[in-house]
């Protein structure tokens, strides 16, 4: 009888990936980069482990919403002091915060708690085409 394999920490091998949001669908885009995150895409993966890539998200400000979502979708933050909601339209998001739109998406698709806020970390979104981690020598992956 063979023994399920579980990955060790010291095994892990790390592989930088860029991904160009230009023209991809928000959701499509954080539910492969969430896969990609957690380490589901190895034939490794072992889920109580982090044992996923870096992933570098360029052109967040391209990325499309389907539907009525740009009017529709709310994105609510909460200061924590009484009067602290404050409700932003995916437009708006869109046009001023494009980042922190793209990081809340895969962010929400990632496992709650230590583990999945460790995730989290390798995960690098930015507004324009250029980013600062080329010595890391990322493969550029393709999403359709």
């Amino acid at each position: 009888m063979k023994n399920t394999y579980m990955q060790k920490k010291e095994d892990i091998v790390r592989n930088w990936y860029v991904i160009d949001a230009d023209g991809l669908t928000l959701g499509r885009l954080a539910t492969k980069v969430a896969h990609i995150l957690r380490g589901k895409h190895k034939a490794t993966y072992t889920p109580h482990v982090d044992c996923g890539d870096y992933v570098i998200i360029v052109n967040a400000s391209k990325v499309n919403l389907t539907g009525n979502k740009l009017e529709q979708k709310i994105y609510y933050d909460h200061s924590g002091y009484p009067g602290g909601l404050r409700t932003r339209t995916a437009r708006v998001m869109k046009e001023k915060y494009p980042v922190e739109m793209v990081e809340k998406a895969v962010k929400g698709m990632l496992p709650k708690g230590r583990l999945g806020r460790q995730m989290y970390k390798k995960l690098f979104v930015y507004e324009g085409p250029e980013h600062p981690h080329a010595a890391q020598q990322p493969k550029e992956l393709k999403l359709d």
